[in-house]
């Protein structure tokens, strides 16, 4: 056998040992740890200027780290977005829970969470007819949680105010539930037209007509549409017929 092929086997030989020893007795601890040491530059630092050097090379890496993950986050948010503005709810949906995945204490995801949801919920139709709306109903409850999420974390969101009051009112029968929300909304914003139409029609849920009454009143003095005015007026006839 010559030299060079002898010089081949003992390095096949001393890789197969090396691999049977990692894959038998598992990951060999300090192995590793001088494999990193060995990446980062820096071996075993004792001096003061050694230590000083390994803090900001291993400090560099983890802001490195941060920063790749922050960037992936803003990716999922971007995509997201676009989904949504393509109506593909399902997939937005999707891409807003990896978002939160680096951005947990953001209010915007979940208010689209909310968002998102309940337009899942809409296209959730029981195409086999068994009447199982369960999918339905857990779409509902997570839209539910998503605005309350967000208004946990932004007590003043306006748009996850109105979102929540819309799903109790039309959606889960919580028309009760939806009336201290709405009512928050109007102290927010005053002259939320489409939140005055939901809590009317909450008011008259609950039987609470003088007060429906008063919201439709409130809407013709404050709208500039002649459209909300039509639709006031047509309302509150409803419920001044209900009344008497």
């Amino acid at each position: 056998m010559n030299e060079s092929l002898v010089k081949t086997v003992l390095v096949a030989l001393c890789a197969l040992v090396l691999l049977g020893s990692l894959v038998s007795c598992g990951p060999n601890v300090n192995y590793i740890k001088r494999v990193q040491s060995l990446e980062e530059g820096v071996q075993n630092p004792t001096t003061i200027d050694e230590l000083k050097d390994a803090i900001k090379k291993y400090g560099d890496r983890v802001e490195d780290i941060i920063a790749a993950d922050a960037q992936s986050g803003i990716w999922w948010k971007i995509l997201a977005t676009r989904y949504m503005d393509n109506k593909m709810y399902g997939e937005a949906l999707d891409a807003f829970q990896r978002a939160i995945a680096f951005y947990p204490a953001n209010q915007n995801l979940y208010y689209y969470v909310g968002v998102c949801a309940g337009y899942m919920a809409k296209a959730e139709l029981d195409y086999t007819a068994t009447g199982d709306h369960s999918k339905k109903y857990n779409y509902l409850k997570l839209s539910e949680e998503g605005y309350k999420r967000a208004i946990e974390l932004e007590p003043r969101y306006a748009r996850a105010l109105y979102g929540l009051g819309v799903l109790y009112t039309f959606e889960l029968d919580k028309s009760a539930e939806a009336i201290p929300i709405l009512e928050k909304l109007l102290t927010i914003e005053t002259r939320h037209t489409e939140g005055m139409f939901v809590l009317a029609r909450a008011y008259y849920m609950n039987y609470e007509f003088q007060l429906a009454v008063d919201m439709y009143d409130r809407i013709l003095s404050t709208t500039t549409s002649d459209q909300y005015k039509a639709d006031a007026e047509a309302n509150k006839k409803v419920v001044l017929q209900a009344m008497y």
